[in-house]
C-alpha cells in the first residue's frame, strides 16, 4: 500500500527506476533537425509493433488524436465517431478548430458503435451535404467504462469506411489494455485502421508522450502538423527513452491493474446504495453512482482525502482508475473508505 492511494487516472503514475535511468543514459541528438536518436528509435518499434510503416513521437494524446484528424478530415468535412468518443469531448474542441471538421456522433452501445447506424451517417453526394471523410474509434473507450470493442465490430466498420473512400482511425490511448484484456495481437487490432494514436503516459508510466502510427507519407504529413502546433521537440530522446520502456517492458503487467480493478469493483457493487455494473468493468476504469446522494459528492472526496483516498467524480458518477502505482492494499483502503461513508450516511 501507498502513502497515497491515488484513483484519479492512470495518468497519475510515475516514471520507474528503470525509466529513470534510460532518461540519464539516453543518447540525444534534436528532433526537429531529424536527428534524435532515441527518439527514432521509440517511433521506429512503436510503428513495428503495431504493424504500421512509421510512427511520430508527440506530446500528448490529444496532439496525436489532433494530427490524425487533420490529416484524413478538411475544413467543412465531417468525422463520425463515437458520442462519448475523447476526440469529441474531452479534446477541447480542437477537431473544429484544427482540421476545421464537424462531428455527427453516434449514440453506441459501451462505446461500441452499431455497424448500419454508422453507414447510416455518411452522407450521400449532394451539393448541401457536408463531405463525410474520416470514421473513428475509440479502444477502449474512456466514458464507457474502459470497455473494449470487439474485433469483429472494427473489422465491420473498417469494411464500411473502405467501402465509402473514408478514411479510419483509432484513438489507442488505453489500446495496450484491450490487448492484454483480450489476448489479440496488436498488429491484428491496429490493421485495419490507417492512423492509430497510442498513450506512454497512462497505465505504462512515461511521463509524456503518445506515438501516432501510419503510413510514412500520412507521418512526413503529420511531422509538418506537428511542427505547426508547437510540438517539435528537441532533445526529446529524453522523454522517449522512457517510452521505450514503456512499450518493451510494462505492457504485461496492465493486468494487475486489471485485476485490481475488477476487486474494487466487486467490493463496491456489494455496498448499499451504489449502482455499478460489473459488465462495464473490463479494463482499469471504474464508474458507479449512488442514486440520491450527488449532493454529498463534494464533501466525500475531501473526506476520502483524509483517509488518504483520491478519487474523482465526473457529473453524478464516480471515476476510480487502477494503475501501476496502486495495488491490491490500495484498493482495499479506498474499499473501506467508500463503505465509511455509507454507513454514515445511511
Amino acid at each position: 500500500m501507498h502513502d497515497i492511494s491515488d484513483f484519479r487516472s492512470d495518468t497519475v503514475t510515475l516514471p520507474t527506476p528503470a525509466m529513470r535511468e534510460a532518461m540519464a543514459r539516453a543518447e540525444l541528438g534534436d528532433d526537429v533537425l531529424g536527428t534524435e536518436p532515441t527518439v527514432n528509435r521509440l517511433e521506429g518499434m512503436t510503428a513495428d509493433l503495431l504493424g504500421k510503416e512509421a510512427g511520430l513521437f508527440v506530446p500528448s494524446g490529444t496532439m496525436g488524436n489532433q494530427i490524425a484528424i487533420a490529416l484524413h478530415a478538411s475544413r467543412g468535412q465531417e468525422v463520425i465517431c463515437e458520442f462519448g468518443a475523447h476526440t469529441y469531448n474531452n479534446e477541447s474542441g480542437a477537431l473544429a478548430l484544427i482540421a476545421g471538421a464537424q462531428v455527427r456522433p453516434v449514440h453506441g452501445k459501451a462505446g461500441v458503435m452499431n455497424p448500419a447506424e454508422v453507414e447510416a451517417m455518411i452522407r450521400p453526394a449532394n451539393i448541401h451535404n457536408p463531405r463525410t471523410a474520416l470514421i473513428t474509434v475509440e479502444n477502449t473507450h474512456n466514458a464507457a467504462g474502459g470497455t473494449i470493442v470487439p474485433m469483429d465490430n472494427i473489422r465491420a466498420l473498417g469494411e464500411i469506411a473502405r467501402k465509402h473512400r473514408l478514411k479510419y482511425h483509432l484513438d489507442g490511448a488505453r489500446l495496450w489494455n484491450a490487448h492484454v484484456a483480450t489476448g489479440t495481437p496488436l498488429r491484428e487490432m491496429c490493421a485495419p485502421f490507417d492512423t492509430v494514436n497510442v498513450c506512454l503516459s497512462k497505465g505504462l508510466c512515461s511521463p509524456v508522450g503518445s506515438v501516432l502510427v501510419g503510413s510514412r507519407e500520412e507521418i512526413e504529413r503529420g511531422r509538418y502538423l506537428r511542427k505547426q502546433l508547437g510540438g517539435g521537440m528537441r532533445q526529446s530522446g529524453i522523454l522517449a527513452a522512457c517510452g521505450i520502456v514503456s512499450i518493451t517492458q510494462m505492457i504485461g503487467r496492465l493486468k494487475d491493474d486489471h485485476a485490481n480493478a475488477r476487486r474494487l469493483a466487486e467490493g463496491l457493487a456489494g455496498l448499499p446504495g451504489v449502482q455499478l455494473d460489473l459488465g462495464a468493468v473490463q479494463t482499469n476504469i471504474i464508474y458507479f453512482s449512488v442514486p440520491g446522494r450527488e449532493a454529498q459528492y463534494p464533501q466525500w472526496l475531501e473526506r476520502l482525502k483524509q483517509q488518504k483516498v483520491l478519487a474523482m467524480t465526473l457529473g453524478n458518477r464516480w471515476r476510480l482508475v487502477t494503475h501501476n502505482d496502486v495495488d491490491a492494499q490500495d484498493c482495499d483502503r479506498a474499499l473501506a473508505a467508500f463503505k465509511a461513508l455509507l454507513a454514515q450516511a445511511a
